[in-house]
């Protein structure tokens, strides 16, 4: 049966990020993900784990600068040092939160760039950072997203995906299922999961159009989870979208679809 995980780095977010663990908590999360710990460190986002009795399931590696629009830099041929520094750094955070696995985001193509280099790059660092990451018994995942809210992202397709994770041969690299980038790049959301269930250690939620909470747009997320558990999914569902409904309530103000659906559940 599926579990769920907020996603910290987009619910909760009106709280500074190191206060978002306790709000979860409070909301009747057990499980949290986000996307980089390194603003702080790693005693400091294991304290509120532990003190709020808080599983961490995911985190990203390193994917560059942020700030200045880099999203992730694995398909990169003049960035695999800092790619390989990036897995050290991630591997350290991992066995201090106790995350049992990591995602790799494989970067943007720039303009012009040999796509047969940008693939046998990511291909090699993947091979580079599963390896690792199995000496430290932790998964590797790799996501597909969609090039309408990030253009140019590199990979895109869950089929490119899985071919590219057949290339690498790694047996700990699995595939994390984003709902709502598939819903934009691609659809067959249901079939998709079933047939790739064997290599999808992870999957995230949000509607679409928006991105925002289950419920307000047009994926039919109640069939999606009775889906999940009939396939025999499980991982958890990392909530990975952007409340539209908190309001003045905040966060919590739109979490309804989550007791509705662990009703359904039961």
């Amino acid at each position: 049966m599926p579990r769920f995980a907020a996603n910290l780095s987009m619910l909760f977010t009106e709280h500074p990020f190191l206060d978002r663990f306790e709000r979860a908590a409070r909301a009747g999360f057990g499980a949290v993900e986000f996307l980089f710990p390194y603003a702080h460190t790693p005693g400091e986002v294991a304290a509120r784990l532990k003190g709020n009795k808080l599983q961490c399931v995911l985190h990203n590696l390193p994917a560059g600068d942020w700030e200045a629009g880099e999203r992730g830099i694995a398909c990169l041929p003049d960035r695999i040092d800092e790619f390989r520094a990036g897995v050290a750094k991630a591997i350290e955070y991992a066995q201090a939160l106790g995350a049992p696995q990591l995602n790799c985001l494989a970067g943007k193509a720039p303009l012009g760039a040999d796509p047969t280099m940008l693939r046998q790059t990511f291909v090699a660092n993947l091979r580079y950072a599963a390896a690792e990451l199995k000496r430290a018994n932790l998964r590797l995942l790799i996501e597909p997203i969609n090039t309408y809210d990030i253009p140019g992202f590199f990979l895109h397709r869950t089929a490119q995906a899985i071919a590219i994770m057949d290339e690498v041969g790694a047996d700990n690299l699995f595939l994390q299922y984003d709902v709502y980038h598939a819903q934009r790049s691609e659809g067959e959301l249901a079939a998709t999961l079933a047939k790739h269930l064997a290599r999808i250690a992870h999957v995230q939620i949000a509607d679409n159009p928006g991105r925002n909470e289950p419920g307000t747009g047009e994926i039919n997320h109640a069939f999606l989870f009775g889906h999940l558990a009939r396939i025999g999914y499980r991982g958890f569902v990392g909530c990975e979208y952007k409340p539209a409904n908190g309001g003045a309530g905040g966060t919590e103000a739109g979490l309804g679809w989550l007791e509705n659906a662990r009703r359904q559940l039961r």
